[in-house]
């Protein structure tokens, strides 16, 4: 086929030099009816193309079911074009109506694709971005009040259902990627089942994969099912080695390929970032060893947060690159391919997921297989044409449908905003699947110790007010509680860099020069003091223009987007606190008082995760579940701090089980404090323990000077008697 023969009418006409008639002011001139102005001879171009997708040729099956029916399941693989096309098809079906329930909404669960399906389709339907199509992602917002199709991350339609809790200004909402099964797309899938009661007029679409097309159907009931089909099918080839030798190989499968000569790039799906890393590494270095011609091999790392990049990084290169090797985890398996020559895909089959254990309010880590959705994903990633590798045997996919993240991970955030919908009227969330009872069970116990909940079990005025702020609960707290101890400006900056991506660089090879730099940023109280140094010095260098931030952040080992993202963070909470008309103080980093003020905010909100040096040597007992844990090496206490001894009681913001049992972001607390801030009712309920006696002494030391040893053993059971009876300790009674 001729190059030419991909040109429209109008193409022809601008390279010959003719007057294209479709620029003039004749009776057929084809209007946009989407923003008022000619169609360009790009849209014509681009509109040919659009119609090659697999996906036009249900587009009548499609609309046909979208104005009869409420709800709408589309299935099909990558590369259908299901998450362009379906999108503008409910934009015109909404213009029909003249908009009067309102625009389309269309949900991702990454925010980069996000950006790229609206920066795409806005080209398509040949209007400007920001205006007729937008997109809204955490941190940035590119939309008016023009705008009728609009893209955004799953969890951002939460946000908006605060204020709008039925949805009311869309009139089509469609739900993409729910293969994947976040917990914002389960959620949302749930909620839309009673708004959809509630909005006959509304229309819902889910994008999916087939294997979860029949637990839709069962969720929802007897609705329309739209099978994209894709014309042909790429070559799979199993192999039988166990899960432990996966990493090794992968790459030598990719030398084998490259050394083929075979044309096309190659996708390598991970279990890890970890495992990601340490391929690129691997392949850079022995790439000057595959011989002559065999030497122009490129990894490209790609991260949700730098899918954008990639056609920038395929051409940086200094030299002809003969074949891009893309390095991915599970994260990325559905990601936006267009314009990626990709000939071969390597499946190993496993992934690495953080799973949630509510019993001990830790992560850790697990090797899992994947689900037979996920490897249908990536087979597809190479074309009708290409060669898929699974380095696994065929029978040992576990399940059909991705398992739900709701299932593994904490789910307090989520009953926080549940409880805020039954305030805002919407009522029960119907889950496909039911979260873990137990998660539940801690999940609304821990909103009770913060005084988010009533005596009734329903959202106090405090939990109001934390449901506003886009925080996990505890810091919520935390950010809450220092309005009342006047050292917002510290709380805020400790929150934005804990809800950033972490802003130290350990790159290999020199991990002990970037040790020495971050211990130049340490502070005596602990680590939560140490991020508000980092910051500051951040934005002390930015003032001083005549300083390169980039290159202080190289030359201290700090990561420069991270620090970024953190500031940007911070800006968007006190804008937050603004509205909702939060006092924020003066900030007095440094004094004795504010240092004691941090602490006791932080206490507020992060009194179920303290610990105390049972032995002087760095063994921290954990007080509410009596595990055992060690400092993170990275600690300011660490033990790469080389600072003599270990603080006696701490307060620390993560415990993870994956990585050696080990505390991160941990400052120094008295006891004393400890007990000012926690609730009567959380200590009662402490399991017993030496420390736990500690604190007993300090909160009642008449009584325990006279008390005996068998009066020590009834304590706990005294205590809990006299709840019942309602006398002053009243509080330990769990709602």
């Amino acid at each position: 086929m001729s190059i030419e023969s991909n040109w429209t009418e109008a193409d022809i006409f601008y390279e010959s030099g003719e007057e294209d008639p479709s620029f003039g002011f004749g009776d057929d001139l084809e209007i946009n009816q989407f923003d008022g102005l000619p169609f360009s001879s790009r849209y014509y171009k681009l509109l040919k193309e659009r119609k090659t997708l697999s996906v036009w040729k249900v587009r009548s099956q499609f609309e046909d079911a979208l104005e009869n029916n409420q709800l709408v399941i589309v299935s099909g693989v990558t590369k259908t074009g299901r998450s362009t096309q379906i999108p503008q098809w409910c934009a015109e079906f909404c213009l029909s109506a003249q908009f009067q329930h309102g625009m389309v909404v269309c949900t991702q669960t990454n925010k980069q694709q996000a950006v790229d399906l609206a920066l795409r389709v806005a080209d398509e339907m040949d209007v400007n971005i920001g205006h007729e199509v937008g997109y809204t992602i955490p941190l940035e917002t590119c939309c008016c009040s023009d705008t009728v199709l609009r893209y955004c991350t799953d969890d951002m339609l939460l946000r908006e259902m605060m204020s709008d809790p039925f949805l009311e200004q869309y009139g089509v909402i469609i739900i993409d990627q729910a293969h994947e099964r976040t917990v914002s797309t389960d959620i949302l899938l749930g909620l839309l089942k009673n708004i959809l009661l509630q909005r006959p007029e509304l229309r819902v679409v889910v994008l999916t994969m087939s294997p979860v097309v029949e637990r839709l159907l069962g969720h929802y009931g007897n609705r329309p099912h739209i099978n994209v089909e894709i014309s042909g099918s790429p070559e799979v080839v199993y192999s039988n080695i166990s899960n432990k030798d996966y990493f090794y190989s992968a790459l030598r499968l990719v030398q084998e390929i490259h050394r083929t000569k075979e044309s096309g790039d190659v996708i390598v799906f991970f279990a890890s970032e970890e495992d990601v890393r340490s391929a690129c590494s691997i392949i850079q270095s022995e790439g000057a060893r595959l011989g002559e011609g065999l030497d122009n091999i490129r990894p490209i790392i790609v991260f949700p947060s730098q899918r954008g990049l990639l056609p920038l990084l395929t051409e940086q290169a200094g030299f002809t690159i003969s074949r891009k090797v893309f390095l991915l985890t599970q994260q990325q398996e559905d990601v936006w391919w267009t314009g990626q020559s990709v000939n071969f895909v390597i499946d190993t089959g496993v992934q690495k997921k953080m799973v949630y254990n509510p019993r001990v309010r830790a992560n850790s880590e697990v090797l899992q297989p994947i689900s037979q959705c996920q490897a249908d994903i990536r087979k597809h990633l190479c074309g009708p044409t290409g060669k898929c590798f699974r380095l696994y045997h065929e029978a040992s996919l576990p399940q059909a449908d991705t398992y739900p993240q709701i299932l593994d991970c904490n789910i307090t955030p989520s009953v926080l905003f549940l409880k805020r919908m039954e305030v805002a009227g919407l009522g029960q969330c119907h889950f496909i699947e039911r979260p873990d009872p137990e998660g539940l069970m801690q999940a609304l116990e821990e909103l009770d110790y913060l005084a988010a909940l009533d005596d009734d079990g329903n959202l106090s005025e405090i939990g109001i007010i934390m449901s506003e702020i886009p925080l996990d609960p505890q810091m919520a707290k935390a950010l809450l509680a220092s309005c009342e101890f006047e050292c917002v400006s510290e709380i805020l900056t400790i929150t934005a860099m804990l809800s950033a991506p972490s802003c130290f660089l350990l790159p290999g090879g020199m991990i002990h020069e970037a040790v020495q730099c971050h211990r130049k940023f340490h502070h005596p109280e602990g680590d939560h003091f140490t991020l508000i140094n980092i910051y500051n010095a951040f934005k002390q260098k930015q003032r001083d223009q005549y300083l390169d931030v980039i290159t202080w952040c190289q030359d201290y080992f700090l990561d420069h987007s991270a620090l970024k993202i953190a500031d940007t963070i911070r800006s968007e909470l006190t804008e937050t606190l603004n509205r909702i008309e939060l006092p924020i103080s003066e900030p007095s980093f440094g004094t004795k008082t504010n240092t004691n003020n941090i602490k006791r905010a932080l206490l507020a909100g992060f009194f179920m995760q303290i610990a105390q040096d049972v032995d002087g040597s760095g063994n921290y007992l954990i007080l509410t579940h009596k595990h055992v844990a060690q400092l993170h090496p990275f600690s300011c206490y660490g033990a790469q701090s080389h600072k003599p001894g270990h603080p006696e009681w701490v307060v620390f913001n993560e415990y993870a089980l994956s990585e050696n049992n080990s505390m991160k972001t941990v400052s120094e607390i008295s006891p004393q404090v400890f007990i000012e801030m926690a609730p009567l009712y959380f200590f009662y309920n402490l399991p017993p323990s030496e420390s736990k006696d500690i604190l007993q002494d300090m909160l009642d030391p008449v009584e325990s000077r006279h008390r005996t040893k068998k009066q020590t053993a009834n304590r706990s059971s005294d205590a809990d008697r006299n709840c019942a009876a309602g006398t002053q300790t009243d509080k330990c009674v769990i709602q």
